[in-house]
């Protein structure tokens, strides 16, 4: 399961690892499966941990005052899965996180991943990311807030293809801010142009 880690950490930092630090690194993860539909953060709850997903797959959503879920993020292998603002400042989630396939993953606390932010690698591994996500948050906006919904579809598959073979239709349409139908009817325009 590490070594899974320590290949990403590689390709994700230029600054290499001592034996010590791998041994740091080693000691601050622990091995976490989930069931599918198994819950990693409930909502009202503290996330605790930052997971490093090694195999499976998980969904963060929110559930509105009509009992409406709206997924604000999906995850795969060698992706991060968190609600970061509960993590960073210790406040109850406004998130559930599940996991929509058994999931195998590696978590670590607040404390052992600030001091993990002392490895050369793994800081700079975490910056890069940061920078990634900052993007792809940004991106996401826009798009929410610009794009038509068949615009959103299309740039979702380009961005995201392995997601659309992971996770159902309703899931994605939902990631898009659009109804199941909607979603529906661009696919199959698409499919006829």
């Amino acid at each position: 399961m590490h070594e899974l880690f320590f290949d990403y950490l590689k390709k994700n930092s230029s600054v290499p690892l001592s034996e010590e630090e791998k041994a740091l690194i080693l000691k601050s993860f622990s091995p976490f499966k989930l069931r599918k539909r198994q819950h990693f953060v409930q909502a009202g709850n503290h996330c605790k941990n930052l997971g490093f997903i090694i195999k499976g797959a998980t969904r963060q959503y929110t559930v509105d005052d009509s009992g409406v879920e709206h997924t604000a993020g999906l995850c795969i292998e060698n992706w991060w899965v968190c609600d970061r603002e509960s993590f960073v400042m210790s406040t109850p989630s406004i998130y559930h996180i599940e996991a929509w396939q058994d999931t195998e993953m590696l978590i670590m606390s607040r404390s052992e991943n600030l001091e993990l932010m002392k490895v050369r690698a793994f800081s700079e591994m975490v910056h890069r990311l940061n920078d990634k996500n900052n993007a792809a948050n940004q991106k996401r906006i826009t798009s929410s807030i610009s794009f038509t919904a068949e615009e959103r579809y299309r740039d979702f598959v380009a961005s995201y293809p392995e997601l659309i073979r992971r996770f159902p239709q309703h899931i994605i349409a939902s990631y898009l801010g659009m109804a199941q139908d909607t979603l529906s009817r661009i696919k199959r325009q698409l499919l006829q142009r």
